[in-house]
């Protein structure tokens, strides 16, 4: 055997051992992607702009961080409930269904949008708070369960919209999915909030396939009927 023969066959090693390990980190790339694309497919058709949003009843806002005075929302949360106000001014919704946590590090959700909502125009007997929607998943349980919505539009930023969208599809809502302003949010965050998000999609997928129920449950209201009879 010659020394170029000695030099070829440990090249060649080398050569599959490299290959074997990028096979390896693209089934692993594949795996680990699969509940984003999974919200990412499942959400195609049903995302909206503020301008080309459909008519619904109902509008959900997914309530997020209030501002460190606790009495305002923070820049996303404001955005949010500016899009929702909009929707319900143009008459592309007449109840708006404000979904948050009620006890969270920031401040109460649900109270601080109901107060903002408020100052925006928006009737109060408009407006539902649940308390309990301490995440994306509870948030659409909730309003299905609890509230009895059946059709609506989910408002939150675009980042989110695809995992709000499918997993409110999943719990058996038609919702179609506006993403909302963000006025004053940098890039920075955004791009840290979407990768965030990314991840936040493999809890997604295994509180669908194990059908979770949410942390709270509450007896069935008929706030969200009462609030479109009144309306």
């Amino acid at each position: 055997m010659g020394p170029v023969t000695d030099r070829v066959r440990p090249a060649n090693r080398r050569r599959r051992r490299v290959a074997r390990l990028a096979a390896a980190a693209v089934v692993a790339l594949l795996l680990v992607s699969a509940p984003w694309l999974w919200t990412t497919i499942s959400a195609h058709g049903h995302l909206y702009d503020e301008v080309g949003a459909p008519a619904a009843d109902v509008v959900i806002v997914l309530g997020t961080e209030v501002a460190a005075d606790r009495r305002q929302p923070g820049t996303r949360l404001a955005g949010r409930l500016q899009t929702a106000a909009a929707l319900v001014h143009s008459g592309r919704a007449r109840v708006i269904l404000v979904s948050g946590d009620g006890g969270g590090a920031s401040g109460d959700e649900p109270a601080v949008m109901t107060s903002y909502l408020a100052g925006l125009g928006v009737d109060p007997r408009r407006v539902v708070a649940d308390s309990f929607g301490l995440d994306t998943y509870d948030s659409c349980a909730r309003a299905r369960e609890v509230y009895g919505v059946v059709r609506a539009l989910v408002v939150t930023q675009s980042y989110h919209l695809s995992r709000a969208v499918t997993l409110c599809r999943h719990l058996g809502l038609d919702v179609d999915g506006v993403a909302a302003r963000c006025a004053g949010c940098a890039a920075t965050l955004l791009a840290q909030k979407a990768v965030r998000d990314y991840f936040a999609s493999g809890k997604a997928a295994w509180d669908a396939v194990r059908g979770r129920p949410p942390a709270v449950r509450s007896p069935e209201s008929a706030a969200v009927h009462d609030a479109l009879r009144d309306g």
